[in-house]
């Protein structure tokens, strides 16, 4: 494994550690101390960069930290939990972004999942990058008000970001998912493009009216990108989060849970967080990091890749299609996923992709004849 400890500064000495509390149990970056990664567990990583967002008054913040040391571990909770400090801003924004990729890509090889708390949601672009040494084709998903493309020949922002996604050659996006649009926030013309793409799109009046919409995109995801900023502002801290719409504090602590619990999730990330938020909003951030270790904690490892022998088969005869369409549900956690085949001569290219989350309204339509969407938008990226 590489050196990361060159990209960090030490966690804020002032921060306290209780006994029998969560910061006991953590390998924390104090002093001049970086802890050894020598166990697969969760790293935490503050990423103070907020040069591309519009972030006034910039300072610091690690409150969150304080909060999070201080909560008391879940039952289940067996990993080893690390606290890598802080990304050293670099003298240009390119650099940090190129710190974070080599630090995402060096934590994925050796099975620590990166919790990236930080500044513009354009660091989603470099957790990405972190991707590129695995040379696999992965999913994205935001949970976001806003699609975030903007434009590729403009410099990459927490605010247009997708675009940049998109170009980068080699091309390891498969999917990209976005979870709690406002359809105010977005032009016709990127939603075009999402549909165009073949990608996700889970609105918020959708999400609000059945949660079942969004756990499938979660469970499929590589990388998961909150913008903090997707909070309602009656739930955090008006001054800093302005949105009179959005979701409501438990619904994002839901999700964080649900990201947690998808085995396919590598990355997860916490973007937009203001550091001059209130301490509300810095206890609501480190209460999501905790829902997401939760998640993490309480995985399944069902994910349906190889032997398929706990899983109930369900073959679907669909009028006009040669082939039965293939469902399977975990005798474990009762979670379905349908098969969709990729071209022959493509190999293990499309293996992790070819199992695709759903739900059991997936299956109850195939069996009245409607095509899945999931399914049907699956086919047309694997042709």
């Amino acid at each position: 494994m590489k050196d990361i400890s060159i990209y960090f500064s030490p966690v804020d000495a002032a921060i306290s550690i209780q006994e029998e509390r969560i910061g006991a149990d953590m390998k924390i970056y104090r002093n001049d101390d970086f802890p050894e990664i020598d166990e697969p567990g969760i790293a935490i990583i503050y990423v103070p960069e907020f040069r591309s967002a519009e972030i006034k008054h910039v300072k610091s913040n690690e409150s969150f930290r304080q909060f999070l040391y201080s909560f008391h571990r879940g039952d289940a909770w067996g990993m080893t939990l690390y606290d890598l400090g802080n990304v050293l801003p670099g003298n240009t924004i390119e650099d940090t972004r190129f710190a974070l990729g080599q630090v995402v890509s060096e934590l994925v090889k050796k099975d620590v999942i990166p919790v990236v708390i930080g500044g513009g949601q354009d660091l989603t672009v470099a957790c990405y990058k972190g991707f590129e040494n695995l040379e696999r084709l992965i999913n994205v998903c935001a949970i976001d008000s806003a699609l975030d493309i903007g434009e590729p020949n403009d410099p990459i922002h927490s605010n247009g970001y997708v675009s940049h996604l998109l170009m980068q050659r080699p091309c390891y996006l498969f999917n990209f998912a976005n979870i709690g649009l406002q359809r105010l926030m977005a032009s016709q013309r990127e939603v075009d493009l999402f549909e165009n793409l073949y990608f996700d799109i889970c609105r918020l009046g959708e999400f609000n009216q059945n949660f079942k919409k969004a756990e499938p995109y979660l469970r499929n995801s590589d990388l998961i990108s909150v913008d903090f900023e997707s909070l309602r502002s009656s739930e955090v801290d008006g001054a800093c989060y302005t949105s009179p719409n959005g979701f409501y504090a438990e619904q994002l602590c839901q999700l964080a849970k649900y990201s947690g619990l998808s085995d396919k999730l590598s990355c997860f990330g916490v973007f937009n967080v203001n550091p001059n938020q209130n301490e509300v909003a810095s206890n609501l951030l480190a209460q999501l990091i905790w829902y997401f270790i939760d998640g993490v904690a309480n995985r399944y490892g069902d994910f349906p890749i190889g032997n398929k022998v706990n899983y109930t088969k369900f073959h679907v005869h669909l009028e006009d299609f040669d082939d039965d369409l293939v469902f399977y549900k975990s005798d474990k956690s009762s979670r379905w996923w349908m098969e969709v085949k990729y071209p022959a001569g493509q190999g293990s290219k499309y293996e992790r992709h070819q199992m695709v989350p759903c739900d059991r309204d997936d299956y109850d339509g195939a069996m009245n004849n409607i095509i899945p969407n999931l399914w049907w938008k699956t086919l047309q990226k694997l042709s």
